[in-house]
């Protein structure tokens, strides 16, 4: 019987990572995901259950997602070769790092952003350059340019809106940083359908431009489903590092039915928008927390101490938010997704009764 040290054969770079981890309760009410508190409305589940019935299971699913594609770009008004479609957005992530980073090499993103850029890149053996957010949560470009150029960073992921803070950065210096960096400008918008801006505008005039989208935030999820526009050039770049069959048959038609129906989805993401500003009106009236400003379907608040023991009690009792305390620009912060009107009285109810 062969019995070896497995950890001293793992890589040092994975060594010293730590697990994306995420709490959970088995029952209650999950406001910690950012995801849609909706399920897909009986009509348009009808429509995909339709679909289903003639799914061959058997068959591998369509590797270029014609289908989907040409659903996005009825949506959205790009060309299918501009195309890219994920195993959630995070895999596209990935396959840009692929692309154009060697062992060693760095990506830069702003600190505190989503935490995936910096998981990814370091499993693959990159460095990281983080760049500071000031008090309002934004950032000047001017600064940037000689860390980056003294980094030799290839890519800089910018999450727009940003993510745990809620808000779109300063269209004016994400114009600096796509006209004047030297790379890869990667616009992460995942939260796109929740604040209405985008870049997506710009990609004709500036081939260093990738944006990203994810339906994981309007209704889909369970079935991890992202897309990225890019320069057709870097579509065939992506594509020979892109694992065959990445997205299977179920995850594509349920996406192309919610982009061909989008209005049943548009009425839920209005409905998300509308109590978003009540959850903000309410926050705003406690006096022992401050609330940040969201273009998000979640939002950043911070208690004036204790946030630990609040984000336990609110577990406790049923209601999970996402707790961000670790991090040392955020302590004492909690991240609540805008859920159902029941749910957001829930965690207010218990909100208060933790404070």
């Amino acid at each position: 019987m062969s019995q070896i040290n497995l950890t001293d054969l793992v890589c040092e770079k994975v060594k010293s990572l730590k697990a994306y981890h995420v709490e959970s309760v088995e029952d209650g009410i999950k406001l910690h995901a950012n995801e849609n508190p909706y399920p897909p409305s009986p009509e348009l589940l009808k429509k995909i259950l339709a679909r289903f019935e003639q799914l061959d299971l058997n068959r591998y699913p369509d590797p270029d997602c014609k289908t989907l594609k040409e659903a996005i770009s009825n949506r959205i008004g790009v060309p299918t070769n501009q195309l890219v479609i994920g195993n959630g957005s995070d895999e596209l992530i990935q396959n840009l790092m692929q692309v154009f980073c060697n062992a060693g090499d760095t990506i830069a993103f702003p600190d505190t952003t989503f935490a995936m850029y910096a998981i990814t890149a370091k499993g693959m053996g990159l460095n990281v350059q983080t760049f500071p957010l000031n008090d309002n949560w934004d950032f000047e470009a001017a600064p940037l340019f000689e860390k980056l150029n003294a980094s030799h960073a290839r890519i800089v992921f910018i999450s727009y809106p940003n993510n745990p803070t809620g808000n779109c950065f300063s269209r004016t210096e994400i114009q600096k940083l796509v006209e004047n960096f030297e790379g890869i400008v990667v616009l992460d918008e995942a939260y796109y359908d929740f604040s209405g801006q985008t870049f997506l505008n710009q990609m004709k005039d500036h081939n260093n431009l990738v944006v990203l989208r994810s339906l994981s935030k309007i209704g889909l999820a369970g079935l991890r489903v992202g897309y990225g526009i890019f320069s057709s050039t870097l579509v065939d770049e992506i594509n020979k590092v892109r694992l065959p069959y990445n997205s299977n048959s179920i995850s594509q038609i349920a996406a192309t039915e919610l982009m061909n129906n989008f209005d049943t989805v548009q009425k839920q993401i209005d409905s998300i928008k509308e109590e978003r500003s009540r959850l903000l009106n309410e926050l705003a009236k406690i006096k022992t927390i401050t609330v940040f400003p969201s273009d998000a379907n979640f939002i950043l608040f911070q208690a004036s101490k204790n946030g630990e023991n609040i984000f336990r009690n609110l577990m406790e009792n049923g209601v999970l938010v996402r707790n961000l305390g670790a991090h040392p620009r955020l302590k004492n912060c909690m991240r609540v997704t805008i859920g159902t009107k029941a749910e957001n009285d829930e965690f207010l109810d218990r909100l208060a009764k933790a404070l």
